[in-house]
């Protein structure tokens, strides 16, 4: 969403040390009236994303985008944001905790557990609740509204994981944390299970803090959990290999050298996340829309197998995970299916999922019974 206009109306401004004194107390407000909305931490930081442009163009280079066409598409609106808002020249960077209110001290151990227990069907933990991009663009919005209210109209655009931003670029320049060795943003308050999202924004706004200093030491547990190998080096993703990537993004056949390692993930992964020691500092939401929904914290592959398009996009409507679409869905349970353990009930899913009409549904519930039988003739041997 985006609103232009002429330069801000500060009450009592009229420029040089005036004018800067507004523009901090109005910072000041800023951060506050954020936590307020929900947020766990807001930041203001300069728009300056050349050394990412740097990295991106190399990442394309290489490939490391796979089918992701959209980020060679949009290369170029990235390394200059004003072509998202012309005049920008600050950016309010928020960061929204997603771990469910009642979310207990053992949680990591327990979705570590779940990862284990074949036939549990694992979804990433962010898109277990209400879609993050809505939950965030209204509190955004809301945030700019209250902007308005004190500065006067002013030209801006509300950002969520919605535009082509370098979003942990912009939240490290914000003081809101550091890149970690898995690519995503980290703090010591928090660990990584937050969104983030932004205002584009042309009040020339004073910035928060210099960027947070990096606290990941020699640690590289997150490159050796990463379950394909998809983290090369620190701070070096290769989407092709990544559990998320292929699941999400990807909308084509799953490489088969890739199918066992996906074990019982059927959307996103949370690997990297699980094994970072600063995720035990990891907040809850200030907010009930990341609750869990459809009981997908507790969801056996056999159940959401069974589940029809209707079905599908009803108990997803509001969700994230609605974007894939049912075939995906189907997709990413038969690769699940084909890594669970052997049983009546799941050659029976299979078998449905092998008679489905897409074709890409069919083949990947295909080269999954083939799993079954060749344990069994193992089995036997």
């Amino acid at each position: 969403m985006t609103a232009m206009n002429t330069a801000p109306a500060l009450p009592g401004a009229s420029g040089g040390e005036d004018s800067a004194g507004a523009m901090a107390s109005l910072a000041r407000r800023i951060e506050a009236w954020g936590r307020e909305l929900g947020f766990a931490a807001v930041g203001i930081g300069e728009v300056e994303v050349a050394e990412a442009s740097g990295h991106l163009a190399r990442w394309l280079a290489a490939g490391r985008h796979g089918t992701m066409d959209y980020m060679a598409r949009h290369a170029g609106v990235r390394a200059d944001p004003s072509q998202l808002l012309p005049g920008v020249v600050r950016v309010i960077s928020a960061r929204m905790d997603y771990l469910p209110v009642a979310t207990d001290a053992d949680w990591v151990e327990r979705e570590q557990a779940r990862l284990r227990e074949g036939g549990a069907a694992v979804v990433s933990l962010y898109a277990r609740g209400r879609d993050y991009h809505k939950v965030l663009r209204q509190r955004l919005q809301q945030l700019a509204d209250r902007i308005a209210l004190a500065a006067g109209p002013f030209g801006y655009r509300v950002c969520t994981d919605s535009a082509p931003l370098f979003e942990v670029e912009l939240a490290r320049r914000a003081g809101l944390g550091w890149r970690g060795k898995h690519t995503l943003l980290l703090t010591r308050e928090a660990g990584s299970m937050f969104f983030l999202g932004e205002i584009l924004t042309d009040l020339p706004l004073p910035a928060s803090a210099h960027p947070a200093d990096e606290h990941c030491g020699t640690c590289t547990r997150c490159i050796e959990a990463c379950p394909t190998g998809a983290i090369t080096a620190p701070y070096q993703l290769d989407a092709r290999r990544c559990i998320s990537y292929l699941t999400i993004e990807h909308d084509g056949s799953i490489p088969e050298p890739l199918r066992a390692a996906i074990g019982n993930r059927i959307y996103g992964c949370d690997d990297c996340q699980l094994a970072c020691p600063w995720n035990k500092f990891a907040g809850r939401a200030a907010l009930p829309d990341f609750d869990v929904r459809n009981g997908l914290d507790s969801a056996t592959l056999v159940a959401l197998s069974a589940w029809t398009e209707q079905e599908f996009d009803q108990r997803h409507a509001g969700s994230a995970i609605r974007r894939i679409g049912h075939t995906r869905w189907l997709r990413n349970i038969a690769v699940a299916l084909g890594n669970a353990p052997t049983s009546p009930p799941v050659i029976a899913a299979l078998e449905r999922l092998a008679a489905h009409p897409h074709q890409m549904v069919r083949e990947h519930a295909g080269w999954a019974l083939a799993q079954h039988r060749r344990d069994a003739a193992a089995a036997l041997s």
